[in-house]
């Protein structure tokens, strides 16, 4: 605590715009023991603030603590980046509500909650999704799956299609297609009651609802039911749980303590859920009908060899790398009579 205590009181002998020094010090005295609550009384601005939270954010260890504070204070004054919020707006005074609001998520950010959870929104790609814990967060490279898709289909745009997508999440994925696709109608399904309403909660805020199902079906439990539901489709996507159970002890705290584990955890080879997945493919798809998976690194030739020696209705592409070069997306196909 009196490192804390000592921060804080160089930070305000360097930044002496901000008033009110004993209400803050008092405020950082109690920070230090867990209890975060706004100083009463006290001016600052928001660059001040900025500031000040990345610095308490690094004494704590928490990840990314310049963009954290930035992300959080650009949330708060109605903007998603720094670079949107105009210049004069940072140096003005945050009025009592935006500093009891900014200090209210700095503190949930304290615990390792992650970003977005805090501000309990996210882009993916051109939308903009709400979040959830413990729904699973869109990452980066799954934006790298939905355009290896749109790619693919894009000679394809004049005849209706059809698509399932296994985990769906916060619907990332289901809802990009859409928005990009006017003639595709998605089903989608989780294993998770709260994802599936998140889904539907994102859709209706997009206005995509009408060309999108989402069902509360487990792939390794309910494939009789997603049949019965979603047969044919012409093609499948997923970003399945696929990490090894061993290594799961190796995540960031914030994965640990606050996201789904059901939606990382791919059992002891990281195939428990993919091996479902290309079973039901094989029922499921259309004939030419695809698959497209996102995978850890190793599994593109695990999955290969799987496919050639155990499930002959499928045929094994192409793997595809992301944007470091890594190899993260596998591509099947469901074979043709003449295959």
């Amino acid at each position: 605590m009196f490192k804390t205590i000592w921060f804080l009181n160089r930070f305000m002998h360097r930044h002496s715009g901000v008033s009110k020094h004993k209400s803050v010090v008092r405020w950082w005295s109690s920070a230090a023991e867990g209890a975060v609550a706004p100083p009463a009384e006290c001016s600052i601005t928001a660059e001040q603030a900025i500031r000040l939270w990345t610095q308490h954010f690094t004494l704590h260890g928490i990840s990314e603590p310049l963009l954290s504070s930035q992300y959080i204070i650009s949330h708060v004054l109605g903007e998603k980046t720094l670079e949107c919020v105009q210049r004069k707006r940072l140096r003005d005074t945050l009025t009592d509500r935006e500093r009891e609001s900014v200090w209210a998520l700095c503190s949930k950010r304290l615990t390792r909650m992650p970003v977005q959870y805090v501000i309990e929104e996210w882009d993916f790609r051109d939308l903009t999704l709400k979040m959830k814990p413990p729904v699973f967060i869109p990452r980066p490279e799954t934006e790298e799956l939905v355009s290896l898709v749109l790619e693919d289909l894009r000679l394809m745009r004049g005849t209706d299609l059809r698509c399932l997508e296994v985990g769906c999440g916060s619907g990332a994925i289901s809802l990009s297609l859409l928005r990009n696709i006017p003639q595709l109608r998605v089903f989608a399904l989780d294993q998770s009651q709260t994802a599936v309403c998140l889904t539907m909660e994102n859709a209706n805020r997009l206005g995509l609802q009408d060309r999108l199902d989402v069902y509360h079906l487990d792939v390794i439990k309910d494939a009789d039911a997603i049949l019965s539901k979603c047969d044919p489709v012409d093609f499948l996507v997923s970003n399945p749980p696929y990490l090894h159970s061993q290594d799961m002890e190796t995540l960031q705290t914030e994965i640990l303590r606050f996201e789904d584990h059901s939606a990382l955890d791919g059992g002891l080879d990281g195939l428990s859920v993919i091996r479902p997945i290309l079973a039901l493919s094989s029922k499921l798809l259309t004939q030419g009908g695809r698959v497209y998976l996102e995978v850890a690194t190793c599994h593109p030739p695990v999955i290969q060899k799987l496919v050639e020696e155990m499930m002959p209705g499928l045929l094994y592409l192409e793997t595809r790398c992301d944007l470091t070069n890594r190899p993260r997306f596998c591509v099947l196909q469901k074979k043709g009579e003449d295959d």
